[in-house]
């Protein structure tokens, strides 16, 4: 697949239109645990939390605010709580399943580790691929998630919406290319400002966890000819679901035709199975930066990238590692010829696997039903204040900010 053919895109267009009927729900039965997760030592909250069921696929995030919400449906009789550089916590319910408050505690990276400092990050990285077809599934798999998208001009949300999702995933020894997602249902609300009106097709969108899953699609970075535009270091070791990493940065060595990245790569140490890749678009070039970002804008519009940057968490479970989350988020700015002030604009998008399904309901998302590179997210429309959207579909909570956003978004709406 060539650089052109694999951009996935997200269409932020900020238009007003009809709304559609909604179709009736029918009450669920399930149970919802809510908390709140921080820092031990500081108390302050700590946000992307991988918080699950023990002994199960079921799982969720907590969002910027260290909040979460999980449903199930029978009460689980613990939770576990992972996050890089802290001890895993397991967490036993009791009667009480709202406002749990966790800490956790910062996990402590002991002496000897720091050995690793002295090897060649370049074979370890050659290692971890050599490995891959052994820690990840090699079997097609069926997944559920939930996928949110927002943008902001400035401080102000002008566009939020929201989908669960079905994603099928072949065996990693295979192409990506086969890889599909589906939209089970979505919502979304949008700006009817005037001023808000953006047309534009970015890097981004539901498909995003397919092609940005780099342990899978190494197109882009994972290949020994791709690598070799890049300088490697060892960075201080971490720790993650109380398993020693090895944490391996990277930086772009040398001018390629095309933008390159800069960040870290997290690999197990026992088991040199890649657990999590944080990295942003290198933007000291930004006419390769735009390209990257941008595909198509409004005519008499100069765009200016500020910020693509991306993480990728990966969960093991059952000596398996499976994508977990994946976050990306795009800072720009638009200057209009016919206005006076630039407009600064932030595009985020999310998804957490919540669900990975038994085998025996694993298929194929057929062509048809799928998501592509050429759909946008904002045309799959519904109202957004429906009672229980979402029933008991697991969600990444919205923070405190958003949860305002949305509230005024309504009141324009109405």
């Amino acid at each position: 697949m060539d650089r052109s053919t694999k951009h996935i895109f997200i269409l932020v267009s900020f238009l007003l239109c009809a709304a559609y009927s909604m179709p009736a729900f029918t009450q669920e039965s399930y149970i919802t645990i809510t908390g709140k997760i921080k820092d031990t030592e500081t108390g302050k909250a700590l946000p992307y939390v991988n918080v699950s069921v023990s002994a199960s696929q079921i799982s969720t995030v907590s969002n910027a605010d260290g909040r979460f919400t999980l449903k199930v449906n029978q009460k689980p009789s613990n939770l576990v709580f992972t996050h890089v550089g802290y001890r895993s916590r397991h967490y036993v319910l009791g009667e009480d399943l709202s406002n749990l408050s966790i800490s956790m505690q910062p996990s402590t990276v002991i002496l000897s580790e720091v050995v690793v400092n002295s090897g060649n990050p370049l074979e370890i990285i050659k290692a971890a691929i050599a490995k891959i077809p052994t820690n990840y599934s090699s079997k097609p798999e069926l997944f559920k998630g939930f996928y949110r998208e927002t943008t902001q001009r400035g401080r102000r949300y002008i566009y939020v919406a929201e989908a669960v999702v079905s994603m099928y995933k072949t065996s990693y020894a295979s192409d990506v290319q086969f890889d599909r997602i589906s939209i089970d249902k979505a919502r979304r609300l949008i700006s009817t400002r005037q001023s808000d009106t953006l047309g534009a097709k970015m890097q981004g969108g539901p498909v995003l966890p397919i092609y940005i899953d780099f342990v899978k699609n190494r197109t882009d970075l994972l290949n020994e000819e791709e690598l070799l535009n890049y300088q490697l270091r060892m960075e201080i070791p971490t720790t993650f679901d109380n398993r020693p990493q090895i944490v391996i940065g990277f930086a772009p060595s040398r001018r390629a035709p095309y933008a390159l990245y800069e960040g870290k790569v997290y690999i197990d140490r026992e088991t040199l199975s890649f657990t999590r890749l944080e990295f942003k678009l290198d933007l000291s070039d930004r006419i390769l930066a735009t390209q990257r970002m941008l595909i198509s804008k409004p005519a008499g519009v100069k765009f200016k990238p500020k910020e693509m940057s991306f993480i990728v968490s990966y969960k093991t479970e059952d000596g398996i590692t499976r994508l977990n989350y994946v976050r990306s988020v795009s800072r720009f700015t638009c200057d209009w010829k016919w206005r006076l002030f630039y407009s600064p604009y932030t595009v985020v998008g999310e998804m957490v696997v919540t669900d990975c399904l038994p085998p025996d309901q694993v298929h194929p998302i057929k062509g048809k039903q799928s998501f592509d590179n050429r759909s946008s997210l904002y045309d799959k429309v519904e109202l957004f204040d429906t009672t229980d959207f979402w029933g008991k579909d697991n969600i990444i909570e919205p923070t405190e900010s958003l949860e305002n956003a949305i509230d005024k978004l309504k009141e324009m709406l109405r």
